[in-house]
């Protein structure tokens, strides 16, 4: 079957870090605790410290799962774009190497879920 096309295709790219008002969308996901089915986008400015992320971002929707109160920080291993990440709390998230659509997750060898469940 032909296609006939009204005209040139203009790709506007809705979700580049120019829309987002100094802000840069980051994803964070807590692996293994699939009561949060998909990591969750942030949209954060650069110059957040990492720290900020650890006690204001995370806990905004992480802290309504049952393990949450059990975390410890000190034991979670980070994964920044698929590679191994040590994180620096004092510096922003564009020192760490955070940038526009991130996808940052952390996971919790201590914590499984519920149960061992996995959510």
């Amino acid at each position: 079957m032909a296609i006939n096309s009204l005209g040139d295709y203009v790709h506007i790219n809705k979700d580049a870090v120019e829309n987002f008002h100094g802000n840069q969308v980051v994803y964070i996901h807590w692996d293994n605790h699939n009561m949060f089915t998909a990591a969750a986008a942030f949209p954060l400015p650069p110059e957040m410290p990492f720290g900020a992320l650890l006690e204001e971002v995370i806990p905004s929707i992480f802290a309504s799962h049952p393990e949450y109160e059990k975390l410890k920080w000190d034991k979670v291993k980070w994964i920044l774009d698929d590679e191994d990440f040590i994180p620096n709390t004092g510096v922003s998230l564009k020192d760490n190497g955070i940038g526009h659509k991130s996808l940052l997750r952390f996971i919790t060898p201590e914590l499984t879920g519920v149960g061992g469940s996995g959510n």
